[in-house]
């Protein structure tokens, strides 16, 4: 048994957010055996069974608070927590990592209950409560953007950064199959996994204009827009989603976009400038927070959505596309943001608190 390989269980669930961060990791450790921790009917159990063995845990509702008001929360917490605690034990694991969310309440209480060590990469500018609440609790807290630190002063922090899916490192891997003439300014808009109806109206209106000044918009919806295929234009390209975001966001002159972690890192790796629309509706207005490291940064414009025209919006992007020296410094700005190898750090530090 000296030469069995370590065993890991990664707690990731719900949105890719919390998802990607944590296969790349997992894609960092293959001498390890790792088993995933899930939510019945999550993202996680389209993406992650034909890679890593799979087991769930009934824990919605634990993120309606830490008061424990509810006999229902508290019951279903007390329930997820032995469940973890007898998946630890009877598959011999030797540590735990986890990207936040509702199931890591159960994975850092069952875990520290066994003497277990337990990383926990929180990927926002502003914690989140799971991450305020239980960070101190865990091993060491793995932070996407140095700014948390003042948010977790009990917890033993080290920035790492967060990792991107492999698409965005290899850049000869990955070419665009859209019909976008050389040349050209590419502007992209996208509003994360979710889509932003918002954002959609305010482009549509302010579209013709950056025809007009020579530009292409790729434009990524989501799929839960009303106003899908009312924009006709042959310098304009819309899809729900686009799975090739590294060479889209290289070829971009200018994004249009939310400021979730996961797509801030993917600017930051592509080095795209940006303007950042937080959505106003985010936990504790989170959003706004990782848009201001990009913003202080001069990587990024930021406007809140109750503030946005469609005149402004228009007026911003015509100025930035007639400025190429400003969008050059932009790039460089958002490059110098990145963390390119943030998946071997990350791997380097679960290896220390793990074996240890």
């Amino acid at each position: 048994m000296a030469n069995a390989p370590i065993k890991l269980l990664i707690a990731a669930s719900g949105t890719g957010g919390h998802l990607f961060p944590a296969i790349a990791l997992a894609q960092k450790l293959p001498d390890y055996e790792i088993e995933w921790l899930g939510v019945p009917n999550r993202l996680e159990t389209q993406l992650v069974p034909q890679q890593y063995p799979m087991n769930t845990i009934a824990v919605e509702g634990f993120q309606q608070g830490f008061g424990f008001s509810s006999l229902k929360i508290l019951g279903k917490l007390i329930g997820s927590i032995l469940q973890v605690r007898r998946i630890l034990k009877q598959g011999n694991f030797q540590g735990v990592f986890t990207t936040g969310g509702y199931i890591a309440g159960p994975a850092v209480i069952a875990a520290r209950s066994l003497g277990l060590p337990v990383v926990f990469h929180e990927s926002n500018a502003l914690p989140g409560k799971v991450t305020r609440f239980f960070g101190p609790w865990c091993t060491a807290v793995a932070l996407g953007f140095e700014a948390a630190a003042k948010y977790l002063p009990r917890a033993k922090n080290v920035c790492v950064g967060t990792p991107v899916r492999s698409q965005f490192l290899d850049e000869a891997s990955v070419t665009l199959d859209l019909a976008i003439p050389d040349g050209v300014p590419l502007i992209v808009v996208f509003g994360g996994s979710q889509g932003a109806v918002a954002i959609n109206k305010l482009v549509r209106q302010s579209a013709p204009a950056w025809f007009a000044a020579g530009a292409y918009l790729v434009h990524l919806t989501g799929d839960r827009d009303p106003d899908a295929d009312t924009l006709k234009h042959p310098q304009y390209i819309e899809l729900p989603f686009y799975n090739n975001m590294a060479a889209l966001l290289r070829r971009a002159a200018l994004a249009i976009s939310r400021s979730g972690a996961g797509s801030l890192t993917e600017l930051a790796v592509c080095g795209t400038p940006a303007i950042l629309i937080p959505y106003p509706f985010a936990a504790e207005d989170h959003q706004s927070y990782n848009a201001d490291v990009f913003t202080q940064a001069g990587a990024a414009l930021t406007f809140k959505q109750s503030e946005l025209t469609a005149e402004i919006l228009q007026t911003q992007v015509l100025n930035l596309l007639r400025s190429p020296e400003e969008l050059a410094k932009m790039s460089e700005k958002a490059k110098a943001i990145a963390t390119p190898d943030s998946a071997d750090k990350l791997a380097s530090l679960v290896r220390e608190v793990v074996e240890r």
